[in-house]
């Protein structure tokens, strides 16, 4: 499979949405990102693994007030894979309520089904230190 610039373009934009369901408060649209069964990996925040979209809502509702109120990802380098998958690597930058920041790396498996391409696995990890530590 080859991809190609319209599907390099919605890759990107679905990224992108994540954020903006969040800072928005619309958890309950996370099945325009992902897939009903996706694997959310929070595992390196001292987390459980989520499954599925309404694990991943709930999450983020629990959260509450310590929500970022601010999910900007940048630098998105999507590569592809032989079986037809999409692995995207990005970094996320999150903006509290108090002016701190934090900075994330974002590996995703991105998966074209019936409703288009979504998130099917994506693993969230914390950048403490520079240089990769």
């Amino acid at each position: 499979m080859t991809l190609t610039y319209e599907d390099r373009c919605v890759i990107t934009d679905l990224i992108a949405m994540h954020g903006h369901l969040c800072d928005s408060g619309e958890l309950d649209r996370f099945d325009e990102v992902f897939t009903a069964d996706v694997i959310y990996d929070v595992t390196d925040f001292g987390q459980e693994i989520l499954i599925g979209v309404a694990a991943c809502a709930d999450a983020g509702r629990a959260l509450g007030e310590l929500n970022p109120v601010g999910h900007h990802v940048t630098n998105i380098v999507l590569s592809e894979q032989a079986d037809g998958r999409v692995h995207a690597r990005s970094k996320g930058i999150g903006i509290n309520a108090d002016g701190t920041s934090g900075s994330v790396t974002y590996e995703d498996t991105i998966v074209r089904g019936d409703q288009g391409w979504r998130i099917s696995h994506r693993k969230m990890l914390a950048r403490r230190v520079p240089l990769g530590g």
